[in-house]
C-alpha cells in the first residue's frame, strides 16, 4: 500500500520522546491520520552466567508494578555512540558488570504500530563484577541471577512479560538451537 506524507505537526515533545500528527492519503485517496511516537533506539543486554541469567527489577510507573527484565536502556540526551557501546554502558550503569565479550544477536521492532524505536540485542559473556552506577531514575532498581529453567518459568507465569526483554529471549534461543 502506497502512503503520502500530506502534512505532520509535533503535538508534544520532551527529553526522551516526540509525538507526531501525520495526515496522510492513501493509495486509493481516501484520508487517515497517524500518530507516532519517535524515540531513539535502544540497547538491551542479556547477562548469561552459569547457565543463568542476570536479571534488573524496577518499578515501571505506566503499568504500575515492579518488573524483571533484562538491563536495557538509550543514551542520554547529547550522547551518541554505537549500540555496542550503548549496551558495554547500560550493562555496567544497571548491574555494575562488564563483558569479556558482547555478541551482537539482532535488532527489534518494539512497537512498529506506533514508534520506529528499535531495540539492539546483545549477548554479555565472560562477566567481570563492579558496582552498578544507576541513574536517579533507577535508584529503586534490584538484580539478581537466575537459572535458566526459572526464567523460562518466569516468563511462563508472566512475571517477566516485558516485550523487549522477551523478544530478546527468543533471540537467543534461536542463536542457541
Amino acid at each position: 500500500m502506497s502512503i503520502t506524507t500530506v502534512s505532520s505537526r509535533i503535538v508534544y515533545e520532551n527529553p526522551w520522546l516526540t509525538v507526531r500528527e501525520d495526515r496522510i492519503e492513501r493509495g486509493d485517496g481516501s484520508p487517515g491520520l497517524y500518530s507516532v511516537i519517535e524515540k531513539p533506539d535502544f540497547a538491551l543486554v542479556i547477562p548469561m552466567e552459569h547457565e543463568g541469567f542476570h536479571l534488573v527489577e524496577q518499578y515501571r510507573y505506566p503499568v504500575r508494578a515492579r518488573t524483571w527484565e533484562f538491563p536495557s536502556g538509550a543514551f542520554p540526551e547529547g550522547v551518541t555512540g554505537t549500540p555496542e557501546e550503548l549496551a558495554a554502558a547500560e550493562l555496567a550503569e544497571e548491574t555494575g558488570f562488564t563483558a569479556g565479550r558482547l555478541e551482537w544477536l539482532g535488532r527489534v521492532q518494539v512497537a512498529n504500530a506506533m514508534t520506529g524505536e528499535g531495540c539492539h540485542v546483545f549477548l554479555a559473556t565472560e562477566l567481570s563484577p563492579g558496582e552498578p552506577n544507576r541513574e536517579l531514575t533507577e535508584q529503586d532498581m534490584r538484580q539478581r541471577w537466575f537459572p535458566r529453567s526459572r526464567v523460562e518459568e518466569m516468563i511462563r507465569d508472566g512475571e517477566l512479560a516485558d516485550g523487549p526483554s522477551l523478544a530478546a529471549y527468543l533471540l537467543l534461543k534461536l542463536r542457541t538451537r
